[in-house]
């Protein structure tokens, strides 16, 4: 029985063999340009041996270079053919370029183009042997050639793939640029409404805290204001009016003598006064500046109900160690006594710091 064996896949061609068929053709015309141009040359003056020599130069030319293709990229096989190619090269050039150099000397002798053409397509064409035969490498089988070929497509694909990858990276990192400083100019702009706010509202409770401050240290609050006692807000707590004080029946000489008598209350303290008028706590036995001696003398005046006076403040403050002369104490003694309403006694008290001015003098 016949076997019929399978059919294989058509035969192609491979690169490598296209590009040398080329190179192998150009090559070939060449070889016979350079045979009609060198017999012409030689034969006046080889005769019938000009035949033979011109076919022996060229198809031992033809010979190398296809040695060269045996040899492929091995280029200690290949480096005899090439400096044997290199050597036929110059000479089948050298004969119709010397020819050409004699025509040219003689006066009316006519210029053939292929004299001209020869040589120069004799050595371009071994140049473009010498460029292209290491760039072609060994011959290879259609498998290996397909491995090679899967293994190039695969570095193509990962390059095509890595090539995708870095675009969108880049394009992800411009949109995250631009957004980054929409997002900057945003937060820059909420800070600055936010500082300008501050700003606005610093500044109002800047001038509010001023005209708080001289309008405490104008008219300062009866120590009745702190015994006032403030609402718990409770389970048990119910709206309801404070019953209002009622000064008792008391005769007119009860009153008199009652005057003189000096209730204590429940005060602003000291540190309080202090923190109005933005200066430290006064302290016993250091030296007082003019704010902290004004501090001073209005918590002693107005501890007591009735306001303490001139002398009474006087010894309290020496009793308690603050330091301050007569002549400091009395100009902001008149000062804080200036910002009271006029009161009967008040000449009186005036009288009394007078006989003690003269007394200190």
């Amino acid at each position: 029985m016949f076997k019929i064996k399978p059919e294989g896949p058509p035969w192609r061609p491979s690169p490598r063999a296209l590009v040398l068929a080329v190179l192998g053709a150009i090559t070939l015309g060449v070889a016979l340009l350079s045979v009609s141009v060198s017999y012409q040359i030689l034969v006046p003056r080889f005769g019938d041996w000009a035949v033979p020599t011109v076919a022996a130069l060229d198809a031992l030319w033809v010979v190398f270079q296809g040695t060269e293709i045996l040899a492929a990229n091995n280029r200690t096989r290949a480096l005899r053919a090439q400096i044997a190619g290199l050597v036929l090269t110059v000479v089948i050039a050298a004969i119709p370029t010397v020819d050409l150099a004699l025509t040219l000397r003689r006066d009316g002798a006519s210029l053939d183009l292929a004299v001209v053409i020869a040589p120069t397509a004799i050595v371009f064409t071994k140049l473009a042997w010498w460029v292209v035969i290491p760039s072609l490498g060994r011959g290879t089988s259609a498998t290996t050639r397909k491995d090679i070929a899967t293994t190039r497509q695969s570095v193509a694909d990962r390059l095509e793939v890595m090539e995708a990858d870095a675009a969108d990276r880049i394009e992800l990192l411009r949109a995250a640029t631009a957004l980054q400083e929409r997002v900057a100019e945003a937060e820059t702009e909420f800070r600055l409404a936010t500082l300008a706010s501050q700003q606005t509202m610093t500044a109002a409770l800047h001038a509010q805290a001023e005209a708080t401050a001289a309008t405490i240290a104008e008219n300062p609050l009866p120590a009745l204001v702190a015994q006032i006692e403030l609402p718990t807000l409770d389970e048990t707590w119910s709206p309801t009016a404070p019953a209002l004080p009622v000064a008792p029946a008391v005769t007119a000489v009860t009153q008199v003598k009652a005057l003189p008598e000096a209730r204590p209350v429940t005060p602003v303290t000291l540190a309080d006064l202090a923190a109005v008028a933005g200066v430290r706590t006064p302290e016993r036995g250091e030296q007082l500046t003019d704010i902290q001696l004004g501090v001073v003398l209005r918590h002693l005046r107005y501890s007591e109900d009735p306001p303490a006076s001139y002398r009474r403040a006087a010894d309290e403050m020496r009793r308690r160690g603050f330091k301050a002369s007569e002549e400091r104490i009395r100009p902001m003694w008149r000062a804080l006594k200036a910002q009271e309403p006029r009161r009967p006694g008040d000449e009186a008290e005036a009288e009394d710091a007078g006989e003690e001015a003269d007394a200190a003098r």
